[in-house]
């Protein structure tokens, strides 16, 4: 199998120090490819570093929404130029987080818009962070989709019915990360099911959010086989098949990541 793992943070204290070994690790499970996230541009030379010391890794350029009130000079046009390495591959992630709140909501809002310019401007897709915000979340998006096409990406999708079904309405691709392994995830497992086949991808937002049978473990790539073998199965889908699927959509939507020999060859 070839999996990407669309959302990581590589740079995060768990996993930077044994990087090499958590690299191997992913490979020897089939993840052929992975995205390191940023969270605050200010800290992006290090997100940087690790995307070009690794072919298998890329990254994108952006300010989480817990960061909005540390970075609220970050502009488009910042983003746009930062974006034109070829390592950069996403805008984000941004979104909204009303769950913790640690900026305020109108900087957070502000921030998503301009993160939603760099991505319409660059054509790269927009990595977007929702919780406990979609109504406003959605709003933004249908909004900011009427002032030009761009191309999002729920990541870590954790949020009712609704929210996916108008963010498919604008187009938009929903990646799922290892809660939908965990007991109390029915709801969730309900919407991954409906997720057109074109449109889902898998992640692990590693260190965060350990799946199930690794639970109580800092999560790591590797652990992305066990998130896709759950998608897999709710959907009645072989996981090989299922991999090839997730990593196609992958590919179509980050266009910009060029298709390894590994992935070509395992048939895609």
């Amino acid at each position: 199998m070839f999996i990407v793992d669309s959302h990581c943070h590589l740079d995060y204290p768990k996993l930077a120090p044994e990087i090499d070994g958590v690299l191997e690790r992913a490979a020897h499970a089939g993840v052929g490819l992975l995205v390191t996230i940023s969270t605050r541009v200010k800290q992006f030379e290090s997100v940087l570093a690790i995307a070009e010391a690794h072919a298998t890794v890329y990254c994108s350029v952006g300010t989480h929404p817990h960061h909005a009130a540390e970075e609220p000079d970050v502009t488009t046009a910042r983003l746009v130029e930062l974006a034109k390495h070829p390592k950069v591959v996403g805008i984000g992630e941004s979104g909204l987080d009303y769950h913790y709140d640690n900026s305020p909501r109108d900087q957070q809002a502000a921030g998503f818009r301009v993160h939603i310019d760099a991505a319409r401007e660059t054509g790269l897709p927009l990595i977007i962070h929702s919780r406990e915000a979609e109504d406003d979340t959605a709003r933004i998006l249908e909004d900011e989709m009427g002032k030009g096409a761009f191309k999002p990406l729920l990541h870590c999708f954790t949020s009712r019915a609704a929210l996916a079904e108008r963010a498919l309405a604008l187009g938009a691709c929903i990646s799922f990360s290892g809660i939908v392994t965990f007991n109390n995830a029915d709801d969730l497992r309900r919407v991954a099911q409906t997720v057109p086949d074109e449109r889902i991808l898998v992640e692990t937002d590693a260190p965060f959010l350990t799946p199930v049978p690794m639970r109580g473990k800092p999560n790591e790539p590797a652990y992305v086989l066990h998130t896709l073998r759950r998608l897999a199965e709710l959907r009645g889908v072989d996981e090989t098949v299922f991999a090839r699927r997730t990593s196609e959509n992958f590919f179509r939507l980050f266009s910009k990541v060029p298709k390894p020999a590994a992935f070509t060859t395992n048939g895609a």
